[in-house]
């Protein structure tokens, strides 16, 4: 059931102007269906799209026309205020028709505030209650070792998130199991919605606070498409240990004016902001 894509056989240079391409569609649509719901989050969706598009168009195992293929590696996505990076995503996959995602946040609507399992394909679990989704991924990390399923699980989590107890209490829980086949990934900007995590409970270094708690840690450019591919792969040889990207990345990255400002944390752009973002995305209206 396992889709081989083109990507496999493309150069260095193919690859990261294909994931390039595509992060960038994905840019384009978070900043379209936020504008157009006129609520969501656009700072912390912009700043995990590299780390997004690594996963869903060259790491991850799995098949949009076989959503629940047991074989699939998983996602949790921990910070679910992020939703439409992983929708974006999601739709450029091919696991719904793209034009859905204009419904973001509106009644009725498939594609809520945070993802619902029950609602969408590719979803793995319903998230938005910050500090949850680590432990919900160790879960299944666990199981597919008792499974015998050889598939790994991947979780994004938020700097500001990493202020939760129970991540503490999970990471214990995934080094104890040696949980190999776990991968989470810390979206590192630095904001949260109250200002910088730095000012605010300082979650730094996070390098040696997850090594100390018996992780393997990978440091990585959040935005280095080809670093980002790399460290996740190398992420999958590591043994006896669960594995920490910690991914350096930029609140609103891709627009000038969002870039590193907290106040885009949870803000919609206006129709006359929504034009200039996309324009700094390569296109000059909507599509």
């Amino acid at each position: 059931m396992e889709i081989i894509s083109e990507e496999e056989k493309m150069s260095p240079a193919e690859l990261r102007d294909f994931l390039a391409e595509k992060a960038l569609l994905i840019r384009r649509d978070i900043i379209k269906m936020i504008t157009v719901a006129g609520s969501g989050h656009p700072g912390g969706s912009l700043s995990a799209a590299d780390i997004i598009t690594a996963l869903y168009f060259k790491v991850l195992r799995h098949n949009p026309q076989a959503p629940k293929w047991p074989l699939r590696d998983r996602f949790v996505l921990s910070k679910g205020h992020a939703a439409p990076v992983l929708y974006a995503a999601l739709a450029e996959a091919g696991y719904f028709e793209r034009r859905e995602l204009w419904s973001l946040r509106s009644l009725g609507s498939r594609f809520q505030g945070h993802p619902d399992m029950l609602k969408l394909p590719g979803i793995e679990i319903s998230t938005g209650s910050l500090g949850q989704g680590l432990a919900i991924a160790n879960g299944m990390a666990l199981a597919a070792k008792i499974d015998n399923l050889d598939s790994t699980v991947y979780t994004l989590i938020g700097d500001g998130e990493s202020q939760e107890g129970e991540i503490w209490e999970a990471a214990l829980f995934a080094a104890h199991h040696r949980l190999d086949n776990l991968v989470a990934i810390t979206d590192f900007n630095n904001l949260q919605i109250d200002g910088r995590v730095s000012d605010i409970k300082n979650v730094c270094p996070i390098d040696s606070k997850w090594s100390a708690f018996g992780w393997h840690v990978i440091c990585v450019d959040g935005h280095n498409l080809l670093d980002i591919v790399s460290a996740l792969e190398s992420a999958r040889a590591v043994s006896g240990k669960p594995v920490m990207l910690e991914a350096t990345t930029i609140k609103g990255k891709g627009v000038s004016f969002m870039e590193d400002m907290v106040g885009w944390h949870g803000k919609a752009p206006t129709k006359e902001e929504m034009k200039s973002a996309l324009k700094e995305l390569g296109v000059d209206e909507w599509e």
